[in-house]
């Protein structure tokens, strides 16, 4: 037998649920990690004959899974958790969020919220997120700092804000956050206009040259409610879906946000076009904003990821909490029990997510050769007794709680519960001074 193999970290689980293949579970196995990557997966008594690992992490009773992707989130808005609730759409965002962030927003609160943020994605086992808002270059320098990886929204809308004065403004400075991190291991970037109703026809095919020419992806909130349905018949003479076709934008690099007014013929579109659908069950719920078909867009064969929406509206980024909403609900709408099964519920929180992104060949399964994304979550708490079927609880019984470690790019962020060079403390003081000064706006 040759001299074992030297490498930087050796992860043995109970179990392993690698998502690709689909519903495989390997039981005593071992995630073998060198440089950041997945150099082998295989039974831990070969792995400990083959590989001479300078740390190794033993878990006994735990599930190891891909880190869970938040296809969709305002993190910043952490700081606006529990402002404004039990409001419609339209209400909550034009007379509650928008006038306040009109007072607050800048790169410190962008900074502080995202901060507050990672710790509760990493808390509940996420290790990545699709952000979508403003000042992206604050909130890219807060996610490398951490470590986290992030794919950060460059925005694009037609009224004035703190971050850009004019549409040439956006344009520029979000050419600008997207050059300064091109190729960055962690941050990437894509376009993120905010919505069809507030980003005009000229915006939207500037953004679909650039996104072309940069190749990244188009993050957008689309057929929220019946509402945004209507008002774009009235004015565009077309429904958003229709109009965004006419203007190029749905192909493969469309992140359809919400989507809870597609039609059938919509879904078959989104189907042949490649476009991801961005499902945001309880924000959806909460904001009574309709329901997403998603059983429809699964069997269609969309790409359907899972995304938190922000603190604002949700009010949390329990990833684990929102595929179990999303699997009940898809069961309710489609009147079918067998519908978005748990299996497809964890790969759209993990691999789905991470394709809708353009990260589908980096992150989101187990496999050989992609990164080490990886989240360790305790089945031995009451909750999860008896133990019948690993993918099962994971969907239906699992706690972010029980969530004990969590790597990115083979970095340890999380272990046994605490988060690893965090000072949590500061942070949490930032966002108690964040809600006086906001608590005491008129």
């Amino acid at each position: 037998m040759g001299t074992p193999r030297s490498i930087d970290l050796l992860i043995s689980a109970r179990w392993i649920v690698p998502v690709e293949p689909d519903r495989v579970v390997l039981e005593n196995h071992a995630v073998v990690i060198d440089d950041g990557a997945i150099v082998a997966v295989l039974p831990a008594a070969d792995a400990n004959s083959q590989f001479a690992p300078r740390e190794r992490v033993d878990l006994h009773e735990h599930a190891l899974i891909p880190g869970l992707v938040n296809a969709h989130t305002h993190n910043p808005m952490t700081l606006l958790r529990g402002l404004a609730d039990d409001l419609p759409l339209m209400t909550w965002l034009q007379e509650h969020i928008w006038p306040v962030e009109a007072k607050v927003i800048g790169a410190e609160f962008v900074r502080d919220g995202v901060e507050l943020a990672i710790a509760e994605m990493l808390r509940g086992g996420t290790t990545c997120c699709n952000e979508n808002y403003f000042f992206p270059d604050a909130q890219a320098q807060a996610y490398k700092a951490h470590g986290f990886r992030a794919m950060v929204g460059l925005p694009i809308i037609e009224f004035p804000s703190a971050w850009a004065k004019d549409r040439d403004g956006y344009f520029e400075r979000a050419l600008a956050v997207h050059d300064a991190w091109r190729g960055d291991a962690l941050i990437g970037t894509a376009f993120a206009p905010h919505a069809p109703y507030t980003v005009a026809d000229e915006s939207f095919e500037r953004i679909r040259t650039l996104a072309d020419q940069l190749d990244i992806p188009v993050h957008l909130h689309l057929m929220e409610t019946a509402r945004e349905v209507e008002d774009s018949r009235r004015e565009h003479g077309l429904r958003p879906l229709q109009r965004l076709q006419k203007l190029g934008l749905v192909n493969d690099r469309l992140i359809a946000v919400h989507m809870t007014q597609v039609s059938d013929a919509e879904i078959a579109v989104c189907a042949e076009a490649g476009v991801s659908v961005a499902h945001c069950p309880e924000s959806n719920l909460k904001l009574a904003s309709g329901f997403c078909p998603a059983e429809k867009l699964r069997r269609a064969g969309v790409n359907l990821a899972l995304g938190t929406d922000g603190c604002a509206s949700n009010n949390d980024l329990d990833m684990f909490g929102e595929l179990r909403t999303a699997a009940l609900l898809a069961k309710g709408v489609a009147n079918d029990a067998a519908a978005f099964d748990d299996a497809f519920a964890l790969r759209a929180a993990t691999l789905n997510g991470a394709r809708a992104i353009g990260l589908g060949e980096t992150i989101g399964s187990i496999e050989l050769g992609k990164r080490a994304d990886l989240v360790a979550v305790r089945m031995d708490e009451v909750e999860t007794q008896p133990l019948y079927n690993v993918i099962s609880h994971l969907a239906y019984a699992v706690s972010r709680r029980q969530v004990s470690d969590a790597w990115i790019d083979g970095q340890r962020k999380l272990a046994n519960g605490a988060l690893v060079d965090f000072d949590l403390a500061g942070v949490l003081d930032k966002a108690r001074r964040w809600s006086e000064r906001i608590a005491a706006l008129d």
